[in-house]
């Protein structure tokens, strides 16, 4: 029985240590339903929800039922305002007053840039997610060439030594076998941290374990060509940055801000201008309370039913609270300005750091298919006898250090091009052509 107990622990384990392999969409499925960041911006948005529900219901009368008990010594005196009562109904609301229908839509316009806000962190979290799982895939293909490659270096490093031993070669040729296969297993550390480190990012975005993380490279689409810079498509990129600032949730919400803002400072500034209130109340009275003393006639049901007239005409306080919130508005309608430049000019910067990228990822891909080129040539030689062992151990390490610089640049490109995508709003679209 303690045998068939442990076999099926070992079972459980293997099975929660299993690899599990994860598309690019669903990752971003994940991240989207178990982000903290997107719970703090759904928090955000429910907030501001609330605060428009509370600032609406103003209109709708409140009802507060109480008690008032007490014993009166002579004259029956007020408890907070209001009689001595066996039971105490108030209600009240709002009939007019422009000061709060601007409050109302100040609460509105700030729910709706909320809610476009909590757009735009949920595409910082897709963003973020496919960078990461992009990266992920990169290096994890990388670690296996790079494992591969260890072998081979490490064969390498025995043939050095038996050459050595033969006499054939000297003793600092070890050294300089021994120092690529160092540098390889640097760049294979490298890549593993670096693989480590995304899984980690990946496991706490989506809440699946880190070690069981496996990507899915043929699930992630391909990425649109870099344009080529010239005079059009300059004109172009300028068009592009300017939809990508009508287009950006981020802009959109600092528009919103700044409307709710305005409506504001009007409230406030319509603080000082008349206002009714509907208000009632209703009361039982006890006689213990002495009213039947000191007035001609009793009862004990009484109510009130009415309006609350207000006509403020000296208020220095508030006038000063107006031009607080003016200056809030204006400072929020520079805020919004300032969020619109600095999205249309990132726009137009990564586009250009796109086009620098892939110019630059194009010399990096010519510079490896030359040292490719060097390195066949050079097997050709060393096969007729023209080259000699370490001529094709150092066209080997060249063309390694190229293709490295390559992969380097390639995974440059992609977070520019990732980012370019959302900051033009196409990034959705460009995942939905995914597996």
């Amino acid at each position: 029985m303690r045998i068939l107990l442990n076999i099926s622990l070992c079972a459980v384990v293997a099975s929660a240590s299993q690899a599990e392999t994860v598309t690019l969409k669903h990752a971003v499925e994940l991240a989207l339903t178990h982000s903290a960041a997107v719970g703090v911006a759904d928090a955000d948005q429910q907030r501001a929800d609330a605060a428009y529900r509370e600032a609406r219901s103003a209109y709708v009368p409140s009802f507060t039922v109480g008690s008032g008990l007490g014993k009166t010594l002579g004259f029956p005196l007020t408890l907070e305002n209001s009689a001595p009562s066996i039971v105490n109904l108030n209600t009240q609301s709002t009939l007019f007053s422009p000061a709060t229908h601007d409050f109302v839509r100040a609460a509105r316009t700030e729910a709706s840039a909320a809610a476009l806000q909590n757009k735009d962190r949920r595409g910082e979290v897709v963003q973020e997610t496919i960078l990461n799982y992009m990266e992920l895939a990169r290096w994890q293909k990388q670690v296996d060439q790079l494992a591969n490659e260890e072998s081979q270096s490490r064969k390498m490093e025995a043939a050095v030594d038996e050459r050595i031993k033969e006499g054939v070669d000297s003793a600092i040729e070890r050294n300089k076998a021994r120092l690529a296969t160092a540098r390889i297993r640097m760049r294979l550390a490298g890549a593993r941290g670096s693989a480590d480190v995304l899984r980690s990012r990946l496991a706490q975005a989506t809440g699946l374990p880190a070690q069981s993380i496996e990507t899915a490279p043929d699930s992630i689409p391909p990425l649109p060509a870099a344009p080529q810079e010239d005079q059009q498509n300059s004109q172009q990129d300028e068009a592009l940055a300017v939809q990508a600032a009508a287009n950006s949730f981020a802009v959109k919400s600092a528009d919103e801000h700044a409307a709710a803002q305005l409506f504001r400072a009007h409230g406030e500034h319509h603080a000082l201008w008349p206002s009714v209130d509907f208000a009632g109340q209703y009361s039982l009275l006890a006689r213990y309370n002495n009213y039947d003393e000191f007035f001609k006639t009793f009862q004990r049901n009484n109510g009130t039913v009415g309006v609350l007239l207000r006509f403020p005409f000296l208020n220095l306080t508030q006038r000063a609270r107006a031009q607080g919130a003016d200056a809030e508005a204006v400072k929020a309608k520079h805020e919004a300005r300032i969020a619109r430049d600095q999205v249309s000019s990132e726009t137009l910067r990564l586009q250009r750091v796109v086009q620098q990228l892939a110019a630059a990822r194009e010399v990096a891909d010519l510079e490896y298919q030359v040292a490719q080129s060097a390195l066949d040539a050079t097997q050709i030689r060393m096969d007729s006898g023209n080259a000699t062992f370490h001529d094709m151990e150092d066209a080997r390490a060249q063309a390694r250090e190229r293709r490295n610089a390559f992969l380097d640049a390639g995974i440059q490109l992609e977070r520019a091009q990732i980012t370019l995508l959302r900051s033009t709003g196409e990034l959705d679209h460009w995942l939905s052509n995914g597996q």
